[in-house]
């Protein structure tokens, strides 16, 4: 058995921590998730560094805020010379496979991975490229008309991605099985699409829910011109003054998201469950999380892309092997950037210090073994991508959350006092030390203004090379070997012995 611990990462896909079971919510049922969550590490206050897909992806497996690597959105390309965590974890000897969505933007669609097991399921080329140049614009792509849909399908394009990726997953990991004296240490993330919008589910996962047990919104929508610009923005790219949400669309949409995010934990399920029998779970560190939560409904607003808390508040729960306390729930703040530092400290690659130095996030693994947290002013969000107009940073640190919009209003929330954050206390005077603080974390190495003229020329690039008609070749297209597969080369018997788990040895037939 290899010495360093194998990781299997499980991503969810606009999975807000707080529609989980093991997050405290009283209806929806994650069975799974939670009794991993029972036996590991549950990082109760773990943030997204940018509530939307390919930004906060790419900012994850590089460990650096968007503005660094210009990935502002989700028509931005990830440079392919910005090492990420797959990069490092190969240097140290992992087996390094992606299952499912990394929604990569450019040529380089590997950045590490020395497999893809399935193919991308968004575009991979500038198409999705925003224009802020219009200002704030209405979006019929993601407008919430959807809602009026949500509800019972009998299958869909998202059940067809996430079996395939459960598969390939479970496949690997049997290969894994096979391989087990010679296998390197792996990395295998399966990244699943569900519970994304659009709010339609098989059947079966509707079925688990009464009608009657659907909670409403626990803050209902208000006039949008109560709202704070940003989220006046966004409500206008969702087009919610034209197709206002009815109380029985409310109702599907959320018995339909519950019922997705049940579909997942039943995932997670099969992945946990064929670890164990396969022996592999004694050296392997299980992480659930996911790139961005899901507004649902709360304080009128749907998908993400805004700071309150469901939108960009993620579940990030690690189990298994002796690198993991059982049942422990850490309270103090972290977030997805953290994890590529966690990841190369848990893999013991020898340049650990050098490699994570220069990187805002820190490792985690003295609060997965039973230390504290590490120190810090507290962590960072961006969002500078579609549905809004200027840059924007969210700083948190000891539960008070400050919101910076460039030259709009800025705002405070105290999460302990007001967790529904309704009350702007940015003019309380007995938190001027804190906000003071927090201002400073938000600015420095950061300038709002150049920042988004920056933004605004990456975007006109791209969308030139979008409007020039040329098609891009980036789409990734996983192949496989068949004459290694099944019987070929070697007699059936042969074969079958080998490809049995355990596999038989010589002396022992």
């Amino acid at each position: 058995m290899a010495t360093a611990p194998n990781i299997l990462m499980i991503m969810a896909d606009q999975l807000a921590a707080r529609y989980l079971g093991a997050y405290g919510h009283p209806v929806v049922r994650t069975p799974n998730i939670d009794a991993l969550a029972a036996r590991g590490v549950r990082f109760r206050s773990a943030y997204s560094n940018c509530p939307i897909c390919a930004p906060s992806r790419a900012s994850m497996w590089t460990g650096r805020l968007v503005s660094e690597i210009g990935t502002y959105d989700n028509g931005a390309e990830l440079p392919a010379n910005v090492p990420t965590t797959m990069h490092h974890l190969r240097r140290a000897g992992y087996e390094v496979v992606l299952a499912g969505k990394a929604h990569f933007i450019g040529p380089d669609q590997m950045h590490g991975f020395d497999r893809r097991l399935t193919p991308e399921i968004y575009p991979s080329d500038f198409s999705w490229t925003p224009d802020w140049s219009d200002g704030p614009v209405r979006n019929p792509g993601t407008a919430v008309d959807q809602l009026r849909d949500s509800g019972v399908c009998d299958w869909s394009l998202q059940l067809d991605y996430d079996e395939e990726v459960c598969f390939r997953s479970l496949e690997y990991l049997r290969d894994c099985a096979r391989r087990k004296e010679e296998q390197r240490p792996f990395f295998l993330c399966a990244s699943f699409t569900h519970p994304h919008e659009p709010y339609i589910i098989s059947k079966e996962w509707w079925d688990l829910y009464e009608e009657g047990e659907i909670d409403s919104p626990t803050v209902s929508g208000g006039a949008t011109d109560e709202l704070h610009p940003f989220n006046q923005w966004l409500q206008y790219h969702h087009m919610v003054d034209e197709y206002p949400p009815t109380a029985e669309s409310v109702n599907n949409s959320r018995r339909a998201y519950y019922g997705m995010v049940s579909y997942f934990d039943h995932q997670v399920g099969k992945l946990l469950r064929e670890l164990e029998r396969l022996g592999l779970d004694e050296n392997t560190i299980v992480v659930v999380t996911s790139d961005h939560g899901e507004m649902l409904g709360e304080h009128g607003m749907w998908f993400k892309r805004t700071y309150f808390e469901g939108s960009v508040c993620v579940p990030l729960i690690f189990a298994g092997s002796d690198h993991v306390r059982s049942g422990v729930s850490v309270e103090e703040e972290c977030s997805l950037v953290d994890l590529m530092p966690t990841f190369l400290d848990l893999a013991g690659l020898g340049s650990f210090g050098e490699v994570v130095d220069t990187l805002p996030g820190s490792s985690l693994r003295e609060a997965l073994s039973g230390g504290g947290m590490p120190k810090r002013a507290g962590v960072l969000s961006e969002y500078c991508s579609e549905g809004v107009v200027q840059p924007m940073r969210l700083a948190v640190s000891d539960r008070l959350k400050y919101v910076y919009v460039h030259e709009e209003e800025e705002q405070l929330f105290d999460l302990r006092s007001d967790p529904n954050e309704l009350n702007n206390c940015i003019f309380d005077s007995s938190r001027a030390e804190q906000l003071k603080r927090l201002r400073e974390l938000v600015h420095t190495d950061w300038n709002p203004g150049e920042l988004r003229e920056e933004i605004l020329l990456s975007q006109r690039h791209r969308l030139w090379i979008k409007d020039s008609g040329v098609k891009s070749t980036w789409d990734v297209a996983p192949s496989f070997d068949t004459s290694t597969q099944y019987v070929r080369n070697k007699n059936a018997q042969i074969t079958n012995q080998e490809m049995r788990v355990p596999r038989m040895e010589e002396d022992s037939q």
